[in-house]
Order: C-alpha cells, then structure tokens, then sequence
C-alpha cells in the first residue's frame, strides 16, 4: 500500500492496523530544538480515544506514546521522529462473523478489489485507529505554531444529526464529550445520542475548526494552495464526505457584494473566504468544516453479499460509536496544525527573507 506519507517539508507516515500489536509513525522534517515529552501528547490523545464516556465506543486503549527516536535530552533533533503506540484491547472476535462478507458502507469491498487481500480485524488499516498516529503528530505542530507564530488551532462540533448549537461558547467545548459550545444543550444531546445507542442507528455530524493568528502570505497560488491541501487534509480523515473553507457551500446563495471580504486599514469588514484568497492565507483566522457520514457499524442487518458472491445479511457487533463526529475535533484539529506547520515551513524556505511591500491589514 502506497500513499502512507502527507506533508512536503514536514512529513507524516503512519503505519500499523486497528487489531495489529502497534501503531505508530514517523515524522520527517520537524526543525530541531521544540521542547517535547511524552507527557504531552496526553491531551490530546484523551480527546480523541474512545471509551472515554458512555456515548463512543467501549474500546479502551492507554494510548501511551513511546518515543523511539528524533528527541534528545527533551528536545528534537531535526532528525527522524519515530512515535509508537501498542494496542492492548482488540477484540478482534468480534469480526469472526463478517471475515468472509463485505460489511456495506465500509471499505471491505474495495480493499478486496484493490489489494485482493484485506484485514477483517476492525477495518484494519481502514479504522479510523490510524488517526491517533495524525493527532500525535499534531501536537508537535501545533506547539511549534503556537511557540513561533502564537497560532491557535482548535476546533468544535457544530451539528449533530438535526441538532445544532443555539449559542456559541468555547470555553464549553472542552467541558462535555460531545465538543459542544453549547452546554445549555447537554441534556438535549444526551437524550439524542442515547435514543440512537438502543435503536442500534448512528448519524452524521459536522466539525468546524479554527485557526487563529496565521500570517498572510501562506501557500501557494496554484498547485500548493492552503485551502486545497486543507481540504485533501481533512477528506483524507475516515467517514468524511465533504469539506468547507469559509462560508463553502453557502456561496451559492450570497451575492458577490456579500461574499467578498471588503478592506480597510481598520481590518477586513468579514471573513466570508475563511482566512485564504487566492489559495494564500489573508492573516484572517483560517476557518474550515467537516461533514462526517454516519458510522456503517451498526446493529440493524443489512443486505450485503459473501467472498463467493452469495447474498448475506450483516449485523456488525462489537464496539462502535454512534456518531463519530463526536471524536473528530482532535483528528481535524491535527491535521489543519499539521498542513499549517508544512507550509510555515515551505514559506520560510523560498519567500522567508521577502519583507512587506504593501501595509498589512490587521
């Protein structure tokens, strides 16, 4: 399988499946010197694991980071890094039943069209166990951006199913298992969520993510545009069907005299492009979405058809979240920081000496 490694400057690969002894990756290109231990990946980690509260998966794993090479004496050495986490709660029985059947809405079907061979173990290397290896590599990214640039990158989620937030309030996100800025809404979302578990349903959801304090003049105008690696960034995390940059679809409706994003030395009158024009980052906050397809892992059967092409009925056991959406703040949190941190560093190489030309709008 080829296509493991994302990231020019600073590189990604992941490695390792959903029921294999480990995960891990291998971050190329990270600049010497950032303070790192593996204490610190913590957070983050918890922020994506499952089994953290009744409404994701039971699957419970420690996620703790082994740091195998690239650090020294507490800090990066420019070299290699090498991070490696074991999994140590697979049931991998659980997916006996459909080793010879395609589950619908998984990619069980086209890995066995592509590769002609596949791990029925959790999905494999289609689980969506491989983004802990991108938030871990996110960490790193987003420190180094916030020691360097003061950049923020954070992220909530703005819908779940029907339900969508009637206020707004980061300082709630981080207080509830659902990334909500809404905290009034918690009992709300604790009933919905908890009537799709019984009824062995999911649903989809969106994840809004936010980049505060990005310095004009980021990315490229044609191929190396910031919002269309953004957007092969954020696609490429599992069960994502689609990706916004500012208003996104919601252009379709605005007027020109809307949409576009009017100057003055005082700043910019709105933000309807996300912080991006021309595919170069404005100095705006750089703002993106995700749409989230409900999970194909649940309780009620569905038609599909065997290895020898006989027809099936499928009931998917085991452990699964109703709604994904719910664990995908860190996952697109990691991968806008580490798009960002590539292309700080793709910027500093060819146009770092090139100094402002025109005043700069704050």
């Amino acid at each position: 399988m080829s296509s493991n490694t994302f990231g020019k400057l600073f590189s990604v690969t992941t490695f390792g499946e959903s029921h294999g002894p480990a995960i891990g990756c291998v971050i190329d290109g990270c600049p010497p010197g950032l303070a790192i231990a593996a204490e610190e990946f913590r957070t983050d980690l918890d922020r994506r694991a499952t089994g953290r509260s009744r409404y994701t998966s039971q699957r419970h794993e420690a996620d703790d980071v082994e740091i195998l090479s690239g650090v020294y004496e507490g800090k990066t050495t420019g070299t290699p890094i090498a991070l490696l986490i074991r999994n140590v709660d697979q049931r991998s029985k659980d997916y006996g039943d459909i080793a010879s059947t395609f589950r619908p809405g998984h990619a069980d079907y086209t890995y066995w069209q592509k590769y002609g061979i596949r791990d029925p173990r959790g999905g494999g290397r289609s689980s969506a166990r491989e983004t802990t290896m991108r938030v871990a590599a996110g960490v790193l990214a987003k420190k180094w951006l916030d020691e360097h640039f003061g950049i923020r990158v954070r992220g909530y989620v703005a819908q779940i199913g029907e339900l969508t937030p009637e206020t707004f309030d980061w300082s709630a996100v981080e207080q509830n298992p659902f990334f909500w800025p809404d905290s009034a809404q918690m009992p709300a979302l604790e009933s919905y969520v908890n009537a799709l578990r019984k009824s062995g349903d999911s649903v989809g959801a969106r994840v809004n993510v936010v980049a505060e304090g990005v310095p004009p003049g980021w990315g490229e105008p044609i191929y190396g545009k910031l919002d269309g690696e953004l957007a092969s960034a954020l696609m490429s995390i599992n069960a994502v069907k689609g990706v916004e940059v500012g208003d996104g679809f919601a252009a379709v409706a605005q007027r020109g005299s809307q949409h576009r994003d009017e100057m003055s030395m005082e700043g910019f009158a709105s933000n309807h492009a996300g912080g991006i024009l021309g595919g170069i980052s404005s100095g705006q906050p750089v703002t993106a979405s995700i749409v989230l397809k409900p999970t194909s892992s649940i309780l009620i059967p569905g038609r599909s058809v065997t290895l020898a092409g006989e027809p099936a009925e499928v009931v998917t056991k085991g452990r699964h979240d109703p709604c994904v959406g719910m664990r995908a703040t860190p996952i697109a949190e990691a991968m806008v920081a580490l798009v960002l941190i590539d292309q700080a560093l793709r910027h500093r190489a060819q146009c770092g000496d090139v100094g402002a030309v025109a005043p700069r709008i704050p």
